[in-house]
């Protein structure tokens, strides 16, 4: 239910993916004025599920394209910044960070439109490890130019496991311009306990194709065993249904095997991986929300996509601190205006007839 504001803050939806930062900001009672999104099948779930097909490279758009608005949203690339994607482009001795000129400036466009539009507030989502990247020269980076552009900045690594049954840290980047909100006394969300169970996400019923084929399950057991050797945590995560469990990191690479998340099944079948609406529910979207694409892209989709219930909350405390200022200007600016009365004095408290008498 949309939540009643004095003011109807207006965003942008960056990067948007498959909008589940759409999702959030409306559900706190905000409103969309532009989004962008250059992945044609994500255009596609965008434009089934909210009635429009998002603009494509924000690299391509130019500021006085985007309407006014009064908060800026992104989730900008993961992929140069995170740990795996880190990784495999130096054993590739390819670039990765700021150095992958596909994804990894993107930052620099989201801060020339926050430089050219200059909204109330921003929120940014990325991997944790963007905070650790180079050795923390990229955040320093991100943070000084943030801050250069007249903004406040709050920070946190939220692990999701406290909204859905997944564990899945991202770091969230809050700023407030500081001409706006001098007392910047943001709180993030802290939740801790998550309610939803795995097995409530899981269907009855499941089509037998996304139970692993001997070969795939053969290769995975081979490749864990080997890894264990080595002494490190490589490999796949059986999960069973029966039990309450956290699963690991949903990642975009889950179409190629599914093997951080796989399920157990009866009668001695080799295990499953999730179905694209379990995938959805593991990332907090509700059954209502259309899935048109094939597996494969759908399970991209929400591999890159963000946990709908806690980005909903990060919202609802940005408009909540937001509005709350708003109001404070209001009550300081109003006028109350002046009242003439025509007062009449007494000019005698006895008079000889028992009546007061005044002047008028």
């Amino acid at each position: 239910m949309e939540k009643k504001r004095h003011y109807k803050y207006k965003f942008i939806d960056l990067f948007a993916g498959i909008g589940g930062t759409r999702i959030a900001f409306e559900a706190s009672g905000a409103e969309c004025v532009f989004s962008s999104e250059w992945d044609k099948f994500c255009q596609l779930t965008y434009e089934k599920n909210f009635g429009e097909r998002p603009s494509g490279d924000i690299r391509d758009i130019d500021a006085s394209q985007i309407p006014n608005f009064d908060i800026l949203t992104a989730g900008f690339s993961c992929q140069p910044f995170s740990i795996a994607g880190v990784s495999k482009e130096r054993s590739l001795g390819r670039k990765h960070g700021f150095e992958d000129e596909k994804q990894g400036n993107l930052f620099f466009e989201i801060a020339r439109i926050i430089k050219e539009k200059n909204p109330k507030a921003f929120l940014l989502e990325n991997v944790k490890n963007l905070k650790s990247h180079d050795k923390g020269k990229t955040f320093e980076i991100i943070s000084k130019i943030l801050n250069d552009l007249g903004y406040d900045l709050n920070i946190k690594v939220i692990d999701a496991r406290g909204y859905v049954p997944q564990h899945r840290e991202r770091i969230f980047i809050v700023g407030f311009r500081k001409d706006l909100y001098p007392q910047n006394v943001f709180n993030f969300p802290d939740k801790l306990n998550n309610e939803s169970r795995f097995r409530d996400i899981l269907d009855d019923t499941v089509d037998h194709k996304y139970t692993l084929s001997d070969k795939l399950w053969a290769y995975l057991q081979e490749y864990k065993a080997k890894h264990q050797k080595k002494g490190n945590g490589f490999g796949f995560g059986l999960l069973d249904p029966d039990k309450d469990n956290i699963t690991r990191t949903l990642s975009a690479r889950y179409h190629k095997d599914g093997s951080e998340i796989l399920i157990k099944q009866k009668g001695g079948s080799n295990p499953r991986r999730l179905t694209p609406r379990e995938c959805a529910r593991l990332m907090g979207y509700r059954d209502n929300f259309k899935i048109t694409v094939s597996d494969t892209q759908a399970y991209r989709q929400f591999g890159n996509s963000l946990v709908v219930p806690l980005v909903t909350e990060i919202a609802e405390n940005m408009i909540d601190f937001m509005d709350e200022y708003y109001m404070q200007k209001e009550l300081s600016t109003v006028t109350i205006p002046h009242i003439t009365i025509n007062q009449k004095v007494f000019v005698s408290d006895k008079p000889s007839d028992g009546k007061p008498v005044y002047n008028s």
